[in-house]
């Protein structure tokens, strides 16, 4: 007895081999699930037609045919001579609602893998390929990608037979700890995407870390073809100020920071493609931090001065992990544990050089670990710019 259970247990290439000798209707366009579901369907058709034939004492193989022949020749009429000496079957017509519904699962199939379906705003089409992510967090990334009709098309013609299995992907990288775009790639994971859409969230780890990214069509044999490489981010250390903003109320009111840690204002990369989404998307010019937030409005400053009041000042954030029942002192004051073991102290950070010995001790008092934190803080004020208006 075949099961849904054990069709799963195959690959896809099986399944779609199976489904192609079972003469499944496009079986090279259907996913795993899909499969699946056609060969139950199939195996269960299959199997009602025996049972009917057995009910109705009719012989398998050539007898039925000898016997609608003569039957029909009783009738006072000639059987028809089949092409290669079988009988012949006239396929079912289905009716139009079927016909409707293959209409639709087709469109949606095609719809899924066409990257290109989303439109630019305007109903225009993309003028040229790209593919942006900006850093949300520590450990979430932001993917956006812009893809031409030209190149989907440009894409089946390359997959050739191969392009009704393949799928549309990201293709994660992990950079080394240069960051740059000529470091070492490593491969971290394809991320399945579909068409009707045009950016992904995606989960990363271990901060801090650079990554890049691939779009493009993933094969079934595992051969992949690219449309578009990404800029080079890299990840803030865990805790970092802002990285516990939780979701974003909206790239537009966390411009600056999210820019920053995509690598906008890194001057050893080139990162066009990033700077011009922004401005086409926030209509407001990106480079240094002063010319993106006040653009040419220092112009209308008042020739009078004023106090212009700023003072900066910093915090120490100590956090770690032990077990439960330990007890740790920072500094000889005792530290509250969460019950998971973790512990986060915040400490005010003066302007000078402190050490800060971080003393973990079992509950039973045999072992006693301490790590010992040296931290410097070289506050600089540097010397106002007073820009003059225009005359």
């Amino acid at each position: 007895m075949i099961t849904a259970a054990k069709l799963r247990s195959h690959t896809v290439k099986v399944l779609a081999a199976t489904a192609k000798k079972k003469g499944i209707s496009g079986w090279h366009e259907m996913r795993k699930e899909e499969l699946v579901q056609a060969l139950i369907k199939r195996v269960r058709s299959e199997q009602g037609q025996k049972g009917r034939k057995a009910a109705n004492g009719q012989p398998r193989g050539n007898g039925s045919v000898r016997s609608a022949a003569v039957a029909k020749k009783s009738r006072g009429g000639k059987p028809k001579a089949a092409a290669n000496g079988g009988a012949r079957h006239k396929s079912p017509r289905r009716s139009p609602r079927v016909e409707q519904r293959i209409r639709e699962i087709k469109a949606r199939m095609t719809e899924s893998k066409d990257l290109a379906y989303h439109s630019a705003p305007g109903g225009k089409e993309y003028e040229k390929d790209r593919v942006i992510v900006m850093v949300r967090d520590s450990y979430w990334l932001h993917a956006y990608w812009e893809i031409t009709r030209q190149s989907i098309s440009r894409a089946r013609a390359a997959l050739g037979q191969h392009w009704h299995g393949a799928v549309p992907v990201l293709r994660l990288y992990e950079l080394s700890e240069e960051g740059t775009a000529n470091s070492e790639r490593v491969v971290v994971r394809d991320i399945q995407i579909h068409g009707g859409v045009n950016n992904w969230y995606i989960d990363v780890d271990n901060p801090p870390k650079g990554f890049q990214i691939d779009i493009g069509y993933l094969t079934a044999d595992g051969s992949f073809l690219g449309l578009a490489r990404s800029n080079v981010v890299i990840t803030p250390q865990s805790g970092a100020a802002g990285a516990e903003d939780g979701n974003w109320a909206g790239i537009a009111k966390d411009f600056d920071r999210i820019y920053a840690l995509s690598g906008g204002y890194d001057e050893n990369c080139n990162h066009a493609d990033l700077k011009e989404l922004f401005e086409e998307r926030l209509h407001r010019p990106m480079g240094s931090p002063m010319v993106t937030r006040f653009g040419l409005g220092a112009q209308n400053l008042n020739r009078g001065r004023r106090q212009f009041p700023f003072n900066v000042d910093a915090e120490l954030i100590v956090h770690g992990i032990t077990d439960p029942h330990a007890h740790v002192t920072l500094k000889g004051e005792p530290v509250r544990l969460e019950p998971d073991g973790t512990f986060s102290v915040r400490l005010n950070l003066p302007d000078r050089r402190q050490v800060l010995p971080v003393v973990a001790s079992s509950s039973d008092g045999v072992e006693q670990q301490t790590i010992v934190l040296a931290v410097e803080r070289n506050t600089k004020t540097m010397e106002p710019i007073i820009r003059e208006p225009d005359v």
